[in-house]
């Protein structure tokens, strides 16, 4: 049994995407196919096609949409590496960029002018992404060269418009209620914020945890010795942004973990952030997360609005480890965009192998991707 995929790159991400029908045409539930694909439960996921990390382990399950202007729906899979397992709780705005690409690669959509805008859906959130695909002349460059932090080599350029991003998770902004919150963990008090815009985050300040505000190069080795505690820090939040019903029960991929503070007073830099994915330290920057820190620097009272203060600006820089990250936010018809510009490129199209063994458990019905996204 085979199925047909593409290997591509989305921002900071890798992601297989696979169309809806060809999903279907196995019989094989996603739950049940995507860990065997990728090869997990296993470190190195050295018998599938998953590259061993949070930002090479997830897939895109998309289809051209039948409702009246949306042009393309896709639900994204974060696949476990050491379980098989897949969450479906979460956007991923990284591999989100490689949509508007596929579906007009695909023909989907057809481009048109300089700028090619192609309107999709996400299903885990119901979040609605503007994506404006650089077509110079009515085309796809033939030759990619739009470059962005994290990736050392071009892509197409990709901009992602989150459109009133608060609450598609948990149904509101601050889901506790409160612009910042005490959290009663490892016998301290933490102050933090929890937010929820293109996914739900808890930001946690970096003199909190002892981190040098004035070295941000130093963070990644601090932060990686108390990986343990911020893991007790969001889970106690996953609970009281009412994500489970215990600290136990809290998922890998949300909420999101960030740690944030003020650059240093000559820097260009608007914030000082690094992101934790599925229990590590992001090598650049999850975008759903970019959308929820540029949401909540806008609303009094949070802690990133205390570093970024009042002064109303239209972007938002964000240091990460990979670079400066900087998001959008614009008002447009009434409605608040807010996002951030990727690159992407396709990097293989596949015919992946299944084993035969596999397709013995298909009495499992295929998850639709409603179901997915529940």
């Amino acid at each position: 049994m085979n199925i047909q995929a593409e290997w591509m790159r989305g921002g900071t991400s890798k992601c297989w995407i696979f169309e809806s029908d060809h999903v279907e045409q196995t019989g094989i539930s996603l739950d049940l196919l995507l860990p065997r694909i990728f090869g997990s439960p296993d470190s190195r996921q050295i018998d599938g096609v998953g590259g061993a990390t949070s930002t090479t382990s997830k897939a895109i399950i998309l289809t051209p949409s039948t409702e009246a202007g949306v042009d393309v729906e896709y639900t994204f899979a974060q696949v476990g590496i050491e379980e098989a397992v897949v969450d479906w709780g979460s956007n991923c705005g990284n591999c989100s960029a490689v949509v508007g690409l596929y579906a007009i690669k695909q023909r989907w959509v057809a481009p048109t002018d300089e700028i090619t805008r192609v309107v999709t859906r996400n299903t885990n959130t119901g979040q609605i992404i503007v994506q404006r695909v650089d077509t110079p002349n009515g085309a796809l460059p033939i030759v990619p060269q739009a470059q962005m932090p994290g990736v050392a080599t071009p892509g197409y350029k990709v901009g992602l418009g989150f459109l009133d991003p608060a609450g598609k998770t948990t149904g509101t902004l601050l889901p506790t209620g409160n612009a910042s919150d005490e959290l009663k963990v490892a016998g301290r008090s933490w102050k933090v914020s929890m937010v929820d815009a293109g996914a739900p985050v808890v930001v946690i300040r970096a003199e909190d945890l002892s981190l040098n505000t004035n070295d941000y190069d130093s963070w990644m080795s601090a932060v990686e010795l108390q990986l343990p505690l911020l893991d007790q820090v969001r889970r106690e939040a996953a609970v009281r942004m009412g994500l489970a019903a215990t600290p136990e029960q809290a998922a890998r991929a949300i909420p999101k973990l960030a740690i944030a503070a003020a650059p240093g007073v000559e820097s260009a830099n608007d914030i000082n952030v690094m992101m934790l994915s599925m229990g590590k330290p992001h090598p650049a920057l999850a975008i759903t997360g970019s959308i929820a820190l540029s949401l909540g620097a806008r609303t009094a009272g949070t802690v990133l609005h205390a570093i970024v203060g009042d002064a109303p600006r239209a972007t938002l820089r964000l240091r990460t480890p990979a670079g400066v990250i900087e998001t959008f936010s614009e008002e447009r018809d009434g409605s608040l965009l807010i996002g951030a510009d990727r690159t992407a490129r396709s990097i293989a199209s596949s015919i992946i192998h299944l084993p035969e063994s596999l397709g013995s458990d298909a009495g499992v019905k295929l998850h639709s991707a409603s179901r997915a996204g529940a």
